[in-house]
């Protein structure tokens, strides 16, 4: 770590541009405070992900004026499900504070969308820039050393420091954070192929893997259309299922791909490259999140809903919550603003995490993963409750959000077989 004296050059530093950065800095720029925002890697740039924005997603880049911005993107208006032979369409559930529809929309396009927002409102961004290490002062976290492609290192100082450097967060782990090796760990491959049926305004995710000797297999795959010819397909599976370790997440796709439903045209010759890869901590499950003047934000503390690997609209939503924290701290001079970061995120998903790891604890067992879907997918107004659930998009005036996701939960044990 390096040390240095001189006058703190950037209000905030923000080490990432994606969706938790990119936010945060917009929100911080707008409050009137000198940010800058660096990543490693030069825009656009491809991102291991599926590509949909759920509900909750769009409020925030709504929130943030981007509606127009969107509006040239496919436009879904739900979730398919398939699981045993049956097939459900779940529209997304009428709520007062989430649009009831969301989006499809390619991470190289999307975080330029962002980070140009954040621009707009007078951050200063640096791509293809790396932070090497924290830049520290009397024992505190006063910026960053970094360095340019092709470039030499440059201390920059800032008064606070947002770590949002994604699921590996380099910068996070030379400040000392690491995974909660007890929660979820989700692990995910996917790629583009050509399709037909590229402009659906469904989702699909399918429940029930299996190869083509009909053996069962761990995990869950998915097929969103992107509306440009081509739809995204993948497969994820959590640290929760049995055997996970010896799951080859590329043979996953490859198996999912030769089984998945014919009139998506998922073939070789259709494919637009390999697949992509990678591992997302789940649950909040990285700390400490935050430090006198540093926090994490995004994949970078571990913000991705176990139910359903999806982890832009919690990307957002923290991106937020530790700007309003920050900025805060700036106006009132007072550090101890920033402290309070941990507890508005336990407020806002503490209840919610606790019962997404029970849930994904116990579908693990495949057994009980097959008696689940068997059960639910026979029960529409069952699977609408798990798909608010999942989606996080209880409505406020619903029966105690958190008591009827740990009753639902309970039931869903309840029908599968003892592991």
């Amino acid at each position: 770590m390096s040390a240095m004296g001189d006058r703190d050059q950037f209000d905030v530093l923000v080490v990432g541009a994606g969706p938790s950065g990119a936010a945060a800095a917009a929100w911080l720029a707008d409050a009137g405070h000198r940010v800058l925002v660096v990543d490693r890697k030069a825009f656009p740039r491809e991102k291991t992900c599926g590509d949909a924005l759920t509900p909750r997603a769009v409020r925030q880049l709504e929130d943030l004026g981007l509606a127009d911005e969107l509006a040239p993107h496919l436009r879904f208006e739900g979730l398919r499900s398939i699981a045993h032979g049956v097939t459900i369409e779940l529209p997304w559930p009428d709520h007062p504070d989430f649009p009831p529809y969301g989006y499809v929309i390619r991470r190289c396009d999307l975080d330029g969308l962002v980070a140009d927002r954040a621009v707009k409102a007078g951050a200063t961004l640096r791509t293809g820039t790396e932070a090497l290490e924290p830049v520290v002062d009397g024992g505190l976290v006063r910026g960053a050393v970094l360095r340019a492609k092709g470039g030499s290192p440059e201390p920059v100082r800032a008064r606070y420091v947002i770590v949002a450097d994604g699921a590996n967060s380099r910068f996070g782990r030379a400040l000392g954070t690491a995974r909660d090796r007890t929660y979820p760990l989700g692990v995910a491959a996917r790629g583009y192929f050509q399709s037909p049926y590229h402009d659906e305004p469904w989702i699909e995710s399918h429940l029930d893997l299996r190869d083509r000797a009909g053996n069962h297999l761990p995990g869950y795959g998915w097929v969103f259309p992107v509306g440009d010819g081509t739809v995204n397909v993948g497969v994820g599976l959590l640290s929760t299922f049995a055997g996970w370790k010896e799951v080859n997440t590329t043979h996953l796709f490859e198996a999912f791909c030769e089984t998945a439903p014919a009139r998506w045209g998922i073939a070789p010759d259709t494919a637009c490259g390999p697949p992509t890869g990678g591992k997302l901590p789940t649950g909040l499950s990285v700390f400490p999140k935050v430090g006198p003047t540093w926090c994490t934000v995004g994949d970078a503390s571990g913000a991705v809903n176990p139910f359903n690997g999806e982890g832009i609209s919690l990307a957002y939503e923290t991106g937020r919550l530790a700007a309003d924290a920050i900025d805060e701290a700036l106006r009132v001079g007072d550090g101890l603003a920033l402290a309070g970061y941990p507890a508005r995120l336990e407020e806002r998903y503490g209840l919610y995490f606790k019962v997404a790891r029970a849930f994904v604890r116990a579908i693990g067992n495949p057994a009980v993963m097959r008696e689940l879907t068997r059960v639910g997918f026979y029960s529409r107004s069952l699977m609408e409750w798990v798909l608010r659930i999942m989606a996080n998009l209880l409505r406020p005036d619903e029966l105690g959000p958190a008591e009827v996701a740990y009753q639902l939960v309970e039931r869903l044990v309840a029908l599968g077989p003892e592991p």
